[in-house]
């Protein structure tokens, strides 16, 4: 795989995040590329971040049972099995585990079966180290990871979602979502009974435009009801031609 053009380490101005109990953020940075693979882990440690990295897939997967990351910066193509397997072996011991894609540039095909198979986020290559810290950053604040702020628990309905514990509750039963969906449904929570614009989810959820790939914000609301509503009165609408809405079911 060919490394990276642009290896930009320019400070990130922002505060430091810390886990929850002080301790270092934990981030596992698997990529074939030995030099791309310790320049991420130089850019990552002037976080303050604890890093270990992995060169294939086999490895990563080890890695990641030993270390206990928080977040995964993962390439998509690896020498024995790719990215998404190691996703999928990944999320079926830590299902909420976030993950940040790493693909070829014009590899849309590979950004989209990523985020289909449960992915994030994702950065093309060539990138800057800088976007990389960025993005990471972002997901970390999604799942909480960072030091807890004071939460807030919002109800809609029979709907309940602490935002201090990251607990999500229909009708008294748990769901477990990963943190972009836990995001996407807070941001949904926030505003009951008003209609979302895929734009404004894109901005809200992700930050930016995800390269006009608004087909994410349909996926990932699929991904809620198969969570929220399946066996249950719908409480998440479309709302052709204007966006989507949550709302107390009737």
């Amino acid at each position: 795989m060919a490394p990276c053009d642009d290896w930009g380490m320019r400070a990130v101005s922002a505060p430091e995040l810390r886990r929850a109990d002080g301790s270092p953020v934990r981030v596992l940075v698997v990529d074939d590329e030995s030099t791309l693979a310790e320049l991420m882990s130089m850019a990552l440690r002037m976080e303050k971040w604890e890093v270990r990295t992995a060169l294939d897939g086999t490895s990563a997967v080890r890695v990641a049972r030993e270390f206990r990351p928080d977040v995964v910066v993962l390439d998509v193509m690896l020498p024995d099995f790719d990215g998404l397997e190691v996703l999928r072996r990944l999320r079926s011991e830590v299902p909420a585990l976030p993950v940040l894609f790493l693909t070829a540039k014009d590899a849309v095909e590979d950004r989209i079966a990523g985020l289909t198979a449960g992915g994030d986020d994702y950065v093309t290559k060539p990138f800057s180290l800088e976007e990389v810290v960025l993005r990471l950053r972002g997901l970390l604040r999604r799942t909480g990871v960072s030091e807890a702020t004071a939460g807030t628990e919002l109800v809609v309905g029979d709907l309940v979602l602490d935002e201090d514990t990251r607990e999500v509750r229909r009708g008294g039963t748990s769901v477990e979502l990963t943190a972009t969906e836990f995001e996407l449904l807070r941001f949904l929570m926030r505003n009951p009974k008003r209609v979302l614009s895929k734009a404004q989810i894109l901005d809200r959820v992700w930050s930016y435009d995800f390269g006009g790939q608004a087909n994410i914000v349909e996926l990932y609301i699929s991904y809620l009801r198969k969570k929220i509503d399946v066996g249950r009165a719908p409480m998440i609408h479309t709302m052709r031609g204007a966006g989507y809405v949550l709302k107390p079911a009737p």
